[in-house]
């Protein structure tokens, strides 16, 4: 099989390219002109110079290709809409346009949990029957834009032009991150890092690899055409123990100073306020967003993956998290165009 692959060198991108070559499949992807494409070249890739936006290297890429690997968007919650609408709305149309016209089998997008908007309730447990675009914040325009592309996916399965499965990944981890795990490694180091809340809220936190399998297994399986799944958790995982696993990995000091949840919300909206009001480029020290993933008291569950595809998570917690942690090794800086939420909490949109 010749897979097409976006976003392949992000977190998830670069995982799903490597399930597929582990599996013997041919790997196309779309890279943008100096981008790192190291890792990809390591394992045969062929890379293609280019745009997701940019339909004549679309249809160019499409051709011949059996599955496509939608992992590309505009990530962050900071910037201008035009960004997130310009690469995750526009250019998920676009390729689409072009996997239609070179006759694609399947197509498989990377969607996020997101799209179900900014529920937070105690105790509540949302699985894929949930309403998407509830109670979105004021310029969310990632979660925005999630909403949008998945409408032009859905649109183009309906109307009977190609098969599409959607996954929903959660807030990513794994080697090759140079995003969160840095700069939650950093933060834990300078002491400046806070737990929301009293940490005993369970996380949703998956292993790159682990989605990449369930993306697969997705995109080859007939059960899965028409079909979204949620690929949010590895298990069970708080706050706090998400924060100890990190700083036991690096031997510092385990997290121990809190902020309530409400105040680091309200805080949080005053400066994005203050952010929109002064049209700042940088983002603010923290954003709702950013509370939100880290604080919120629901759960998003992924057992219709399970009980569909037999899904299970092959790389836990327990090894999965210092394994990580060992692959940075030193903080990386932003890479040109990238948006974290924070600088004292971490930003874990899925990757692409």
């Amino acid at each position: 099989m010749l897979a097409l692959v976006t976003g392949g060198t992000g977190l998830l991108g670069s995982h799903i390219a490597e399930q597929l070559r582990l599996r013997g499949h041919s790997i196309r992807a779309v890279c943008r002109p100096g981008s790192d494409t190291a890792f990809l070249r390591s394992i045969g890739a062929e890379i293609v110079a280019g745009d997701v936006t940019d339909r004549e290297v679309l249809r160019r890429t499409c051709e011949g290709v059996d599955a496509v690997y939608h992992a590309a968007a505009r990530v962050g919650d900071w910037g201008p809409w035009e960004g997130f609408l310009r690469v995750s709305v526009d250019g998920t149309q676009a390729l689409l346009d072009a996997a239609v016209a070179a006759k694609v089998r399947r197509f498989l997008h990377i969607s996020s949990i997101s799209v179900y908007g900014h529920v937070d309730e105690a105790g509540r447990v949302l699985d894929e029957s949930a309403p998407v675009g509830v109670n979105v914040h004021r310029w969310s325009y990632y979660t925005r834009a999630k909403v949008l592309a998945e409408r032009c996916v859905w649109e183009a399965h309906q109307s009977g032009r190609i098969a599409v499965t959607v996954i929903r990944p959660s807030w990513l981890y794994g080697p090759r991150d140079r995003a969160t795990l840095p700069r939650l490694i950093q933060s834990i180091r300078d002491g400046k890092l806070k737990i929301i809340g009293d940490g005993t809220n369970r996380l949703n936190v998956v292993h790159a690899a682990n989605v990449a399998e369930a993306a697969i297994l997705a995109a080859e399986s007939d059960r899965a055409i028409g079909e979204a799944y949620n690929c949010c958790h590895d298990g069970v995982l708080t706050q706090r123990e998400y924060f100890d696993a990190i700083a036991d990995a690096i031997g510092e000091p385990r997290v121990t100073r809190s902020v309530p949840y409400r105040v680091a919300y309200s805080a949080a909206f005053l400066m994005e306020c203050f952010g929109h009001l002064f049209r700042t480029r940088n983002p603010p020290l923290v954003t709702r967003y950013a509370v939100w993933l880290m604080g919120r008291r629901c759960f998003f569950e992924c057992r219709k993956l399970h009980e569909h595809l037999g899904w299970r998570s092959t790389i836990g917690y327990v090894e999965g998290i210092p394994a990580a942690v060992c692959d940075v090794s030193a903080p990386a800086p932003m890479r040109p165009g990238a948006v974290l939420p924070s600088r004292v909490v971490a930003s874990a949109v899925s990757d692409a």
